[in-house]
């Protein structure tokens, strides 16, 4: 799709205090599928940039003030991140690149302006992060750790808020399409998605990238709440192929997860506890792994030792998973519930959430 294109040229025209050599001046950024790192001189702080891209693109400007070279640079290096949009614009600074300012460029306005926006939800979640991490073994209850998912869960929504409005009041600008990325995280509602995709302008929607979306989204739908699971067969933990179907008249947890993954292992003692009390009515859990064939010993011991005691299944293909694949599951832990009918009626509940989801179905 990307050969069906017209590149577009970009100019971009700079200025970083008085240096010059050796300093010299770097720009990464993506031109289609290809990584391009082009270089240039910098004369009297004064260097440009111009190229060719398909879509804006994002962009890290590095400058190597002593002349090291490119491959000696480190993430000490002074660097910006920013975006290339066709056109021509301004970069300047008084002594580098991390503190450069960006005129004329409407994607770089928008991102600023994005980034004002969602920057208390940021400062918020670092609070969270810090006081979460201070909490000692003795504070580290399910008690604590439900509170800090009820927090967590309350910013989520907050961002969402904050993402939606800025997609709704830009319908123009190419950060609007980006952002539809992160509306929801990793479990959108691919038809609400569908719903702020079409707020976009036109133009917007005819782009290539647009177009990609668009198809994800359709694809995002067969896994939609209230769409038929889709069925698979992987063999369990002795070699006996299970099939998903086979449980139809229960409600089965699909739980996506694997032994190297922190987080699920930190969430396998809820759902022990929501097995060990529901387990007696018609329901059931259905773990898939996401381990590797050399794996398969920690896979084990994992299940072992976490009293993971429902069916247990994979093909040990890492993230080639075919059951992973199937309902586009691209990070973990991931689960889906689903009713005595086959149909998806919950997705990703972590926590109190998950107990919650199976009181209300299920009863207490």
């Amino acid at each position: 799709m990307a050969m069906a294109q017209t590149p577009e040229t970009f100019l971009i025209r700079s200025k970083i205090g008085n240096l010059g050599a050796p300093a010299r001046a770097y720009l990464i950024y993506k031109a289609g599928a290809n990584q391009v790192i082009d270089s240039a001189i910098i004369t009297a702080g004064n260097f440009d940039f111009s190229g060719q891209i398909l879509n804006p693109s994002n962009a890290v400007l590095v400058i190597d003030h002593k002349g090291v070279g490119f491959e000696k640079l480190d993430s000490t290096a002074d660097v910006l991140n920013f975006y290339i949009d066709k056109g021509e614009f301004a970069l300047s600074s008084p002594d580098s690149a991390s503190k450069a300012k960006i005129t004329g460029s409407k994607i770089n306005d928008d991102d600023k302006n994005f980034k004002t926006l969602l920057n208390p939800v940021k400062d918020k979640a670092q609070k969270l992060a810090a006081q979460r991490n201070a909490a000692t073994g003795a504070q580290n209850t399910p008690e604590f750790r439900s509170a800090m998912q009820e927090k967590y869960k309350a910013l989520q929504a907050e961002q969402k808020t904050i993402i939606k409005k800025f997609i709704l009041g830009n319908p123009d600008s190419y950060l609007s399409l980006m952002a539809l990325y992160s509306v929801d995280g990793p479990s959108p509602d691919p038809f609400e998605l569908d719903t702020l995709f079409n707020s976009l302008s036109p133009g917007l929607k005819n782009t290539e990238t647009a177009k990609i979306f668009k198809n994800s989204l359709e694809t995002l739908k067969h896994t939609a709440l209230g769409t038929m699971a889709p069925d698979f067969t992987q063999n369990d933990v002795n070699g006996v192929p299970v099939k998903l179907s086979s449980f139809r008249g229960k409600y089965v947890l699909i739980d996506f997860w694997a032994s190297w993954c922190g987080p699920c292992r930190e969430e396998n003692p809820n759902v022990v506890k929501v097995y060990n009390k529901y387990k007696e009515k018609n329901f059931t859990i259905i773990g898939v792994s996401l381990d590797k064939q050399s794996g398969r010993a920690d896979w084990l011991a994992a299940i072992k030792n976490d009293g993971l005691n429902w069916t247990q299944v994979s093909d040990l293909k890492f993230w080639s998973n075919q059951a992973a694949a199937l309902y586009y599951v691209s990070s973990i832990p991931a689960n889906f519930l689903i009713d005595p009918n086959g149909k998806i009626i919950a997705k990703n509940l972590r926590g109190d959430d998950l107990e919650n989801k199976l009181k209300e179905v299920l009863g207490k």
